[in-house]
């Protein structure tokens, strides 16, 4: 068997389109009730000194683990500074104003990184095309007169202000509402943001860093085929070159399977599109005295099921190629299943073979195998998946 786990998971758009009818209300009227204003400044900085700004991490902050994990390769960095060196126009960078006047980034996290790792010496350029005899160099042998050049080059940044929050628009919009604004009309080139990776961006409280630390837990590495997490990170920017290399981390689909488990928990949040579950999902508050139980209910819920399946739950029958497969469909459901059940764990585990055949028996029918995997993720196949995990742990 090949030694590789295929974690089959999916995020549907939407449930369905709904033409949306046409507003009676005055238009002009609506802008002047509605309507706010983004206030922004302009800032140009020279690579050295954005190298600066984002190593002292006191104004600049990337922080890519609560963010957006990081994609680009040595050629696609490589070809941002022959861009620069060029003096090819870039793209600006969008940041955010936070308190204290730190500011964090919207949009243009690889750029910045590019320019902070090449300018450390961290990879030599690679792919250039027009400046192919650089290629192999490091920034700490770049001949005078180009390190001239890429000291004097710059990037400019827009950055929201504060400012912006309006205090009233309708009573309903704040600054993240902004954000999320800015994201989506932001998010149409380049590598492009996912719906997770927008989540984790906007909304940086307790709940975001409760999921991250989660990904993190030994058991769910293991589980997910993620590499693990077994070094001391020298930094807050520090990303374990295996892990960049993990589809399911780098995309933060590891983020998203701890995520579905909090949305799905609630029945009252199983309505419209997975995508819609988990973007409300996401929204949660969480005050500070709630983290570590909300944590120690995850951990206990993944282990019991660990236990149960004897080291292989969520698992689907290899393919042809002997590739085992993990199913987030079964994930889900099974950790919810195991919640609403969990006051009889003790006699479910007591019955953890009989478990095993009956999920054995579930995945060899081919339709009760297409509503545990769900055949879609909408609210209905997503409480019959459920309902049926519950049948497959309750004891006999």
């Amino acid at each position: 068997m090949v030694d590789t786990v295929d974690v089959i998971i999916d995020e549907s758009e939407s449930e369905f389109d709904v033409e949306q009818p046409a507003s009676r209300e005055d238009p002009d009227a609506f802008f002047a009730k509605n309507a706010f204003r983004i206030i922004y400044q302009t800032n140009n900085f020279f690579l050295p000194q954005l190298r600066d700004l984002i190593d002292r991490g006191e104004v600049l902050n990337l922080r890519p683990e609560y963010q957006r994990r990081l994609r680009w390769t040595s050629s696609q960095k490589s070809k941002l500074i022959e861009s620069l060196l060029l003096n090819i126009p870039i793209p600006p960078v969008f940041l955010f104003e936070g308190e204290a006047a730190r500011y964090e980034v919207m949009d243009g996290q690889q750029r910045l990184n590019a320019v902070r790792e090449f300018i450390a010496g961290d990879f030599a350029l690679t792919g250039l095309t027009v400046l192919e005899p650089l290629n192999g160099i490091r920034y700490s042998r770049c001949p005078p007169r180009i390190k001239r050049a890429l000291d004097r080059a710059s990037l400019s940044a827009i950055v929201l202000l504060l400012e912006s929050e309006p205090e009233k628009v309708g009573a309903a919009l704040n600054m993240t509402d902004i954000r999320r604004f800015i994201f989506d009309r932001l998010n149409t080139g380049g590598t492009k943001l996912n719906p997770q990776e927008i989540r984790n961006a906007i909304h940086t409280g307790n709940f975001n860093k409760a999921i991250v630390e989660l990904t993190r837990d030994q058991l769910f590495t293991k589980v997910f085929d993620i590499p693990p997490y077994v070094e001391v990170d020298p930094n807050e920017y520090y990303e374990n070159p295996a892990r960049r290399k993990n589809k399911l981390y780098a995309s933060m689909g590891d983020c998203q399977l701890v995520l579905r488990y909090f949305a799905l928990k609630d029945p009252g949040n199983i309505r419209g599109s997975m995508k819609s579950m988990l973007d409300r999902a996401m929204a949660k508050d969480l005050a500070d005295a709630d983290v570590e139980p909300l944590k120690a209910e995850y951990r206990d819920r993944f282990q019991f099921l660990y236990d149960v399946f004897d080291g292989k739950p969520f698992a689907l029958p290899a393919d042809e190629k002997g590739n085992r497969r993990v199913s987030a469909a079964i994930y889900d459901a099974a950790m919810v299943a195991a919640n609403e059940l969990w006051p009889q764990k003790d006699a479910i585990l007591a019955d953890a073979a009989g478990v095993r055949t009956r999920m054995k028996a579930t995945l060899e029918n081919d339709e009760q195998l297409t509503v545990l995997t769900g055949s879609g993720n909408t609210a209905n196949s997503v409480r019959e998946r459920i309902g049926l995990m519950k049948t497959i742990l309750r004891p006999s």
